[in-house]
């Protein structure tokens, strides 16, 4: 079996300086990083070559799908550009922009956009098919929209009924994405289309769901992230009392984070000098988080009191809002750069409430 990718072995290649991992799964390992000699030109790979053997026809069919799709559409303002595609993994270049769940737009102007790159992606007869997760939305620094992650993207040589039903599954996601964060703007036929799904969406949900959940979360061990921070307040007062009873240990706190195959995981960032694994040997199976991360200084405020904001950040691997809290803040960046380099989490879910 080939040996994980961990942020202590990077990519090596000629064309990508790698600086942090956004993501990794079972199908990849998502790189951000920057062009040689030009950190400006920011750049993302998403790394094949470490894939586990069992994954790897699942990873190269995502993959092929993926080059056929950005190769489609090449040019389309708002959607990834491929600069290349070998054995190693995907190149293309960085989409500068915040998720929609973070974004959160309610002005007209983004759905517009967001549908005029819809609209340009049916007339090269390309269907995204995943953008029902917010996640792959972005608004960019302008106010525009822009879309990623073409995995299950599907390029169509010809406009037939399998086509056009996809290419309206692709709308009425948008248009559940409008009703998230911006309902008031839906009008009499969007909300008609959103009331109103295919046939094929009907069958889909009847039967292949079923399905489909049975591999990704029994199989797999996958979820959709849903649920609350019960455990926090069921689970974290013994974890921190008997991570606080070690010798050596300061400050404790507790996060939430999307853990796969569970609802919600509680990650501990425990500030101390001492190596996670001699702390976590020490913890009954009761009393153990299921991520620990040791800290040797933990971000607090002028108060003295721990960033709890910006730790539960980390713990859901949301880099995005991270960069907008750190940037301007030399000191700040400094101080939390090494902790985000070393977090344990680098799933994409997020919590739903």
């Amino acid at each position: 079996m080939t040996t994980p990718t961990t942020p202590d072995h990077p990519p090596d290649c000629a064309d990508f300086v790698p600086l942090t991992v956004l993501k990794r799964d079972m199908f990849s390992e998502t790189w951000l990083g920057h062009a040689p000699g030009d950190p400006q030109d920011k750049r993302v790979l998403r790394r094949l070559d470490t894939v586990p053997w069992y994954a790897r026809p699942i990873s190269r069919a995502l993959a092929r799908r993926e080059v056929r799709g950005l190769a489609a559409v090449s040019g389309i303002q708002g959607c990834p550009t491929l600069i290349r595609a070998d054995a190693q993994g995907l190149l293309r270049d960085w989409a500068a922009g915040t998720p929609l769940q973070l974004a959160r737009p309610s002005d007209r102007t983004w759905y517009d956009d967001a549908r005029r790159i819809l609209r340009d992606m049916r007339r090269r007869g390309v269907t995204h098919n995943d953008i029902a997760k917010p996640q792959n939305w972005l608004m960019t620094p302008d106010g525009r929209a822009a879309v990623i992650d073409f995995q299950l993207a599907s390029v169509h040589r010809r406009r037939g009924l399998l086509f056009r039903l996809m290419a309206r599954e692709d709308l009425r996601h948008l248009l559940k994405q409008k009703r998230n964060f911006a309902r008031h703007l839906l009008t009499p036929s969007e909300w008609r289309m959103l009331h109103h799904k295919a046939l094929p969406t009907r069958i889909w949900l009847a039967t292949g769901k079923r399905l489909y959940k049975f591999i990704t979360r029994r199989l797999m061990h996958w979820s959709d992230s849903e649920g609350d921070e019960n455990r926090i307040a069921q689970e974290g007062p013994a974890i921190r009392k008997a991570l606080q009873a070690q010798p050596g240990i300061g400050a404790v706190t507790l996060c939430p984070f999307s853990q796969p195959g569970r609802t919600v995981g509680i990650y501990a960032f425990v500030e101390t000098t001492r190596d996670a694994s001699a702390i976590e040997a020490d913890l009954a199976a009761a009393t153990r988080p299921d991520l620990l991360q040791t800290v040797a200084r933990l971000p607090r405020d002028t108060e003295g009191q721990v960033r709890a904001d910006l730790l539960h950040l980390v713990a859901g691997n949301r880099l995005d809002e991270l960069t907008q809290l750190m940037d301007g803040d030399p000191d700040l960046s400094a101080l939390m750069q090494p902790i985000i380099a070393a977090r344990r989490n680098l799933t994409d879910r997020v919590l739903r409430k």
